[in-house]
This record gives C-alpha cells, structure tokens and sequence, in this order.
C-alpha cells in the first residue's frame, strides 16, 4: 500500500509510522530521513536543500518533492510505502499527486492521527532531556512554545484533512491510548481502504 500519515506534533507518527509500515512491510519515509540522505550524500538536490538551509531560509516545495520523488521511484519502495512528515501543504499534496502518477502510481490512504490540544501540550512538555546529569526541558517544548507548534500546523497542514477528504482517501484514527491499540485501528482503517481498492468496501471514510 501506498500511505500518507498526517498528524501534529506529539500525535505518536515517528512510533506509528515504524509500526505499521513493519506490518504492511513496505518502508517508513520521512522528510528529515530524505534530507539526510542527501544533504550527507552531496547529491545535487542535496547541494542545493543546504544552500537554502545554511541560509536560514525553507528550502522550495520544488526541490523537496524532487527529493522524495527520487526516494519513492527506489527499489524498495515501489511496491509500497509509508510517508511520515510530507505532505505538508496542500501544494505539496498537489505536486506528490503528480509526481505518484508520473510514476504510474497513486495513494490508497491517508491516515489521519487526531488527539486533543490539551493532551498534545501534555505530551511534548512533558519531555525532558538530561544534561550533567539532570533532567532539563527542551526550549521547544515548554507549553507556551507548544501550542505556537501546533498552531503553526493548523495554519498550514491541518488544511490536507479536507482535501484528502474531498479525494476519498482521509482515514481519521482516535491516536489516544496504549500504541498497539492505536496501530490496530489504523490497520483497521488500512484494511478497509486495501478492501475498498478491491471494490468489497466503502470509501475510507473519516472515523
């Protein structure tokens, strides 16, 4: 299968993406894994991403779609793969849209991580990193810097849930409580997608 993990911050995607992509073995991609990877590579995207990101500056939804392009036209991923971190405006949903179709492909889902502001802000600032010795909170994690994280992605990603809705491919997952049992309802919703491919299901639709 072919999926889109949509999430904000502290919705568990990095754990959730490994997860399920192990069940459907298909390979987990992330943006910042793309970037690495290029960037430590010294590919000519990657020269060019750097450029842009010494200088303080987002590198182009452009050059960002060629570079996940790249990695969803490689080997292990044309049977399937899991995207974690990308898309993450409707722009980069229109561009990987079309880059999935010049690849002779296109999405069979899109899931959807949903958890309550209040118990995101209680996750993220509940993090602690040691330093000498001692447990310290990160700058990016006191609750005030959360809720500007989490309106930054309300501003500009949470707007893919309506479009993905309006294709027919938005699968909305309750992301509260133990991890196995948020992987079984996104297996779930996973399954009812692969069936409706099949044509033996309904739309994928919001739950």
């Amino acid at each position: 299968m072919r999926v889109v993990l949509l999430g904000p911050p502290g919705a568990g995607k990095g754990t959730q993406a490994q997860i399920i992509a192990g069940r459907l073995n298909v390979p987990a991609i992330s943006t910042g894994d793309i970037f690495r990877a290029n960037v430590t590579g010294q590919t000519e995207l990657g020269q060019q991403a750097k450029a842009y990101m010494d200088a303080g500056d987002l590198v182009p939804d452009e050059l960002t779609v060629a570079m996940v392009s790249e990695r969803l036209a490689e080997p292990d991923a044309k049977a399937g793969f899991l995207l974690d971190g990308f898309p993450r405006t409707i722009a980069q949903a229109e561009q990987l849209r079309d880059s999935l179709t010049d690849l002779g492909h296109r999405l069979d889902c899109v899931l959807e991580l949903v958890v309550d502001e209040d118990e995101l802000v209680r996750r993220l600032s509940g993090r602690v990193v040691v330093v000498d010795g001692k447990p310290v909170q990160r700058d990016d994690d006191k609750p005030e810097t959360v809720r500007h994280r989490l309106e930054v992605y309300r501003r500009q990603t949470a707007p893919l849930s309506g479009w993905y809705a309006q294709e027919g491919l938005l699968a909305t997952i309750d992301a509260i409580g133990e991890i196995d049992e948020v992987t079984g309802r996104a297996l779930g919703a996973l399954g009812a997608a692969d069936a409706d491919d099949d044509g033996t299901a309904g739309q994928p639709a919001a739950r």
